[in-house]
């Protein structure tokens, strides 16, 4: 009766370990099965790429992810002050990347092309395109993340102070973020702005800011990639601010490379418009102090004669 017992019970137990969760939490995504139960996501053409539900997943499999669904016509997403003068901001768009098998930005992407560039380990483009013969000697660590967010009409009144704490919190609870991390904030009341610096000591590995930078942008800008559609939201006295607008501007440990000559034809012109405006304001500046001066000495010869 015993040895019965016992095997019922070694049964439901080999049962239960082998009973997969039906959703992975960090990525709405994911497929889960097994035995042995395993989660995973879709990056290409029959590709699982394996994940870890308790954790964010790596940034350059979630382009990819993203990649794949959109090419089948897939649910991805909806349209949507530098701290420092290397701060780059995520311009050129989602691409189809090459990741380590750690989940890590190779340094060299093509996107499938014959044209590549360098990123950094958020994956940004921090070099001008060039040719397949382009040389990227290492990935250049992301060590600080600017976010400058906008939140919706409602509470007034917020404490600076109970604002950092707020937000630190919510970073920690939802994206796992050490709260040691989050270095200042600054609040602008009038325009609704909050501006949040979160920086990690150069050489340290541990902690990956893309991941959680990635995160926050699907969870304000779009739908959120966790399994429960929770947008991000910071509680202050008892008040809640909605978020409605975020901007990130990474800071590489290193500069980035960038030089004007691959600027789109859009920013040339404009900058060739402001150049003339300038121009033509400084002409019309001389000429008035010209015709001026010639005015003063004219009406001094007139009464030297009287």
């Amino acid at each position: 009766m015993k040895m019965w017992i016992f095997a019922v019970l070694a049964a439901l137990a080999v049962g239960a370990s082998a009973q997969c969760p039906p959703t992975c939490a960090t990525m709405k995504w994911a497929t889960c099965d097994g035995p042995p139960c395993s989660c995973t996501l879709l990056i290409g053409n029959g590709t699982k790429q394996p994940i870890v539900c308790t954790a964010l997943v790596p940034k350059c499999f979630l382009m990819k992810a993203e990649m794949y669904r959109a090419r089948r016509g897939l649910s991805t997403r909806t349209i949507g002050g530098k701290q420092h003068e290397t701060a780059i901001v995520d311009n050129d768009g989602i691409y189809d990347p090459e990741c380590e098998n750690d989940g890590k930005f190779k340094a060299k992407q093509c996107n499938n092309t014959d044209v590549c560039w360098c990123v950094n380990s958020a994956g940004v483009r921090r070099t001008d395109k060039g040719d397949q013969t382009l040389k990227c000697e290492k990935l250049v660590e992301t060590n600080w993340v600017r976010l400058q967010l906008t939140h919706k009409e409602g509470p007034t009144n917020v404490n600076k102070d109970n604002l950092k704490a707020a937000i630190a919190s919510e970073l920690n609870s939802r994206y796992k973020l050490d709260s040691s991390l989050v270095k200042e904030i600054q609040y602008d009341p009038d325009a609704r702005m909050i501006v949040v610096d979160v920086t990690k000591p150069k050489g340290e590995r541990i902690s990956d800011l893309s991941r959680m930078a990635y995160y926050m942008e699907k969870d304000v800008k779009a739908l959120p990639l966790f399994t429960e559609q929770k947008n991000f939201t910071a509680s202050v006295g008892g008040q809640t601010l909605m978020m409605e607008k975020i901007i990130v501007y990474y800071v590489d440990e290193e500069p980035p490379t960038m030089t004007m000559k691959h600027l789109t034809g859009g920013i040339i012109a404009v900058i060739v418009v402001v150049v003339l405006a300038v121009i033509a304001g400084l002409l019309a500046v001389f000429f008035f102090q010209k015709r001026q001066r010639k005015y003063k000495k004219t009406q001094q010869r007139e009464m030297e004669q009287m």
